[in-house]
């Protein structure tokens, strides 16, 4: 169902060099038949035309003639065309190339002396040729006589050109008495002739047998001919592909696009030019996800089904019209059901729908060559036929169907204006993939079901099924649109309305974004929770309490957890009085009470499956950001493997961001970055996971890469997508910017960066979430001249995690300590200054953070070479190496650019990599900024390199560029 291409096809020649090197040899060795079969559009003129080009020879003749679709042809039409079309001489012009190659003009000699006699049959039937043929011979009187006399007629005229090539094409629409000539000519052809004939077809013709597909009539010739015959298959995914980049005019395009178009276009190149010529917009089918719209319907080949279906008999037209609604590859049996039609009369319209190339047969099914066949069949049906069709295929299926495709059906009875049937059957959908703990997929067919209308009932029902399966998925904004919806409808009851009050709650706090909102839409659920479940008010007191550095203070959060407690007695459901003691253990975790590991062995063993995962994630995120190490890998192994047998992506998320940012706590940095960009990749939906694991892309960028900038647009990125942040984003991300700014030499910079999270950490009072910021604030701070705020963030530290359990805090406050001993008084090198720092160093050594405790070293050794104390290059050489051990490339340059400043010289480690003439990364790195405007002094500082180093870097980098000033550097960057 194609629309055939117009003899110049504008498009790159794809797919096909291998049988053009196969034919053109074949087709010079005369007489010689060459056969070309396949669908209309699949490119058969188009091949014939390079054959021409890579075929032709000086004097050879070439005529082209083409058969028209008529209801009463006229015989031997496209000969007479082919002959007489232009003036005498006889002048043929071929098709012209795509790539604009000036049309091939063929002129026919004058009519040579000493034709046979029989040519003069011919003067009736090329009269503009009749003065140049022998005289008429008299009339036979019988029709049958006659006939043969013009065909050896048009035989020996064909003879005579020499050195010829008779091309016939599109042989389906070919008259009787084309056909005779072909087969005359076939059966006995002259030596020099080349005859090449073309035919539309679905499948490899059999030319042996009279009406076979392909040919109109039997194809024999003598053993001496030259035979070749090749059925031209439409182009492969791959194939589409690149005619796609060739059309688009691109290097490539994606391989799904390509998938998508192949789908379109079955591969039929000349579709696939009318689906992307001329479109300014293609660049969103080029990029758009596996959703994008499929393209408008080209008029060819909506214009060449219409043709077709007024061909077919009109028992065969309503079975192709059922095919259409079915849409996907159907049975016999189902497509009678929907046509409504019996067996034999299915069978009777399939067979023509087969004959006229509308539909294809595989493995007992019948379907559409490709997807834009199958609209423009669709949209040819009339509208109030359509919903019958859809009626009948939504019951049919339901009949016939094994498994009942529940979600197609719902599809059926929607088009067929069925909306309550529609939402039953989603909503089983729905459930069955709930069932199987497919929650994406759940989530999507209940969100689904109440577009479409349902009732009251069904709606409210549907809602709250939706609520409690979407916290597994990652559904986008849509749900929790929905169910406020159904919420503001006031048909709810308490206990539905206070489950999906909190449900929504819960999507909003985890997945969209909307932190305080979400704790705002939870504490709304529990006085109308309380009218109904005990168990589920608690548990929504209990969300509630789990802190947040962008929730209430903790106090707040310590006070609802006081509530929650005081309502267990009460609570009978062991499912729900198992998640408030969940959510128990994790709020006491995440706020460094003591009490939560009393609170975690409490825990019943009913938690299993997406319960245990969520508990066990959350709890191995606190350990982690506590200092608990051993417990966090304990509970990051149990939420691994609750996750593992339940198929739940929210949760996968969840545990993979966890062990992420477990990862880089633990200084396990190789390979770290390319998991981390992957979890950034997937779970920008998420809004905390997506934050998480931007963090740990932007703080691997800077240690281990030295990408400043880079690191700096990942890090705000992380801070502004954060929704609710247990300890970890907004303060690790403040204390890496401020680090930046400080080894570049901008202390007021570096305080005004500490000063958003240390406000966070103020305002809620979660100073055991302090532990990533407190240090580097402190140096800001100092190094700003402002000792007096140092020691006063200090003691608020001290303070506010004085009864906390946790570890990695109290390190945090020994660091800040040995910081403040700069201005405190004490001699450097003595046994209090050098006490503070070995212990804060031990401590994170304790708790396996390299990282940190190579920064205690760092500015231990800085604060001995400052004092002018023997020993201060050593420790300072004992940072380098442990910063080597973790990869952290930015670390070691800044400790090797401060052994310079102090003085002290680094030697270079020998082996170090060539590059040659093209630039390294640091080179690279160098140049950018250059480009960007920066001078020597200020990429010195951002990249913490001395003024020289960046001196000689730009001479290389300008030399190896071949450039002679830095505002021409960009462009051969690529910048």
């Amino acid at each position: 169902m194609n629309a055939e291409p117009p003899p110049s096809a504008p498009g790159p020649l794809i797919g096909r060099s291998q049988l053009l090197d196969a034919v053109c040899p074949e087709l010079d060795r005369r007489p010689a038949v060459v056969v070309i079969t396949g669908e209309a559009g699949v490119g058969k003129s188009r091949l014939v035309h390079e054959l021409l080009q890579r075929t032709r020879s000086p004097g050879a003749v070439t005529l082209v003639a083409r058969c028209q679709e008529s209801e009463a042809p006229f015989p031997f039409a496209p000969l007479i065309e082919a002959l007489t079309g232009a003036p005498w001489p006889v002048t043929q012009v071929l098709p012209p190339s795509p790539q604009g190659v000036p049309p091939v003009t063929q002129v026919l000699p004058p009519t040579p002396q000493g034709l046979p006699p029989v040519t003069g049959a011919l003067r009736g039937l090329l009269p503009d040729l009749a003065d140049r043929l022998p005289p008429a011979p008299p009339p036979l009187g019988e029709p049958r006589a006659e006939h043969h006399r013009v065909l050896r007629a048009l035989r020996a005229l064909t003879a005579s050109l020499g050195e010829a090539v008779l091309v016939v094409e599109d042989l389906q629409w070919a008259d009787e008495a084309t056909c005779a000539y072909l087969r005359t000519v076939a059966s006995d052809p002259p030596p020099r002739l080349g005859l090449v004939l073309t035919a539309r077809s679905a499948t490899v013709p059999h030319t042996d047998a009279e009406g076979s597909d392909g040919l109109p009539f039997p194809l024999r010739t003598p053993a001496h001919v030259t035979v070749v015959e090749r059925h031209l298959a439409p182009l492969s995914a791959a194939e589409t592909g690149a005619l796609a980049a060739g059309l688009l005019g691109v290097r490539a395009v994606p391989e799904e696009f390509a998938d998508r178009l192949h789908r379109w276009t079955g591969g039929l190149p000349h579709v696939i030019e009318e689906v992307l010529r001329g479109r300014p917009d293609s660049a969103e089918f080029r990029t758009g996800p596996a959703g994008v719209p499929e393209p408008p319907l080209p008029a060819s080949v909506r214009r060449t089904v219409v043709e077709r279906l007024r061909r077919l008999p009109s028992a065969a037209r309503q079975v192709v019209a059922a095919a259409a609604v079915l849409g996907d590859p159907a049975p016999v049996e189902l497509l009678g059901a929907v046509a409504g039609s019996d067996d034999p009369e299915t069978r009777r319209g399939l067979a023509a729908a087969l004959r006229e190339g509308v539909v294809r047969a595989a493995d007992g099914t019948y379907a559409f060559p490709y997807e834009l066949a199958r609209r423009a069949v669709y949209e040819a049906v009339a509208e109030p036929e359509r919903s019958v069709l859809h009626l009948r295929a939504a019951r049919a299926l339901a009949r016939h169907a094994s498994p009942v495709p529940l979600a197609v059906i719902a599809g059926h009875y929607r088009r067929a204006g069925r909306p309550a049937e529609a939402a039953r059957f989603l909503e089983a959908a729905a459930d069955r993939a709930a069932g199987n703990g497919d929650a994406g997929t759940a989530t999507a067919h209940y969100l689904d079901a109440l577009r479409v209308g349902p009732s009251p009932v069904a709606r409210d029902r549907i809602a709250l099924k939706l609520a409690r399966v979407a916290l597994n998925a990652r559904p986008g904004p849509q749900v929790p649109a929905a169910l406020r919806q159904v919420l503001d409808q006031r048909s709810l009851g308490p206990g539905p309305s206070g489950e999906i009050r909190l449900l929504l709650g819960l999507l909003l706090r985890n997945q969209s974004g909307s932190g305080l909102e979400a704790l705002e839409e939870i504490a709304r659920a529990v006085p109308d929770l309380l009218a109904v479940s005990t168990g589920q008010a608690a548990r929504a007191l209990a969300i509630t309490a789990i802190p947040s550095l962008k929730g209430w203070p903790v106090v707040e959060h310590r006070r609802r957890l006081a509530e929650a407690e005081s309502l267990l007695p009460e609570i009978e459901e062991e499912e729900l009085r198992a998640a408030v003691l969940a959510n128990r253990a994790t709020a006491l975790a995440l706020m460094g009470d003591p009490a939560a590991w009393e609170a975690v062995a409490d825990l019943p063993d009913t938690i299993t499956g997406e319960a245990a995962a969520r508990a066990y994630a959350n709890l191995a995120g606190a350990a982690t950001s506590l200092g608990h190490l051993e417990r966090a890998r304990a509970f990051q192994a149990r939420a691994w493997e609750a996750v593992r047998t339940n198929h739940a992506p929210y949760l996968e998320a969840f545990v993979e961001t966890t062990d992420v940012v477990a990862a880089f706590t633990g200084g396990r940095w190789k390979g770290l970055l390319r998991r981390a960009e992957r979890a950034e990749e997937q779970y920008r939906d998420v809004p905390d996971f997506h934050a998480e694991a931007l963090l740990v892309c932007g703080l691997l960028r800077l240690h281990t890469m030295g990408q400043t900038d880079v690191a700096r647009r990942l890090l705000e990125r992380a801070v502004r997508t954060t929704a609710l942040d247990t300890g970890v984003v907004l303060t690790a991300a403040a204390a890496a910017v401020t680090r930046v700014h400080l080894a570049a030499g901008r202390p007021a910079q570096a305080v005004q960066a500490a000063e958003g999270a240390l406000h966070h950490v103020r305002r809620t009072g979660a100073w055991m979430w302090a532990t990533a910021i407190a240090p580097p604030a402190v140096e800001a701070l100092i190094r700003d001249g402002r000792p007096g705020e140092a020691h006063r963030l200090v003691a608020e530290l001290a303070a506010g995690i004085a009864d906390r359990d946790a570890p990695a805090a109290r390190a945090a406050l020994s660091t800040c300590r040995a910081l403040l001993t700069i201005t405190d008084g004490p001699q450097a090198g003595s046994g209090s200054s050098d006490a503070l720092y070995a212990a804060a160093a031990d401590a994170w050594t304790r708790l396996e953070r390299p990282y940190e405790a190579a920064y205690v070293k760092e500015a231990w050794g800085l604060h001995l070479l400052a004092s002018g104390v023997a020993g201060g290059r050593t420790v300072l050489h004992e940072a380098i190496a442990a910063y080597q051990a973790v990869e952290g490339v930015w670390d070691v340059l800044r400790c090797q650019r401060e052994l310079r400043e102090h003085g002290q010289i680094t030697v270079r480690r020998p082996g170090a990599l060539g590059y040659g003439d093209h630039l390294s990364p640091r080179e690279r790195a160098v140049a950018r900024l250059a480009s960007l405007g920066l001078s020597n002094r200020e990429i010195a500082r951002e990249l913490v390199l001395s003024h020289r180093t960046v001196e000689h870097h730009v001479a290389r980098a300008l030399r190896k560029l071949g450039v002679s000033s830095r505002t021409e550097i960009g462009s051969h960057l690529g910048l």
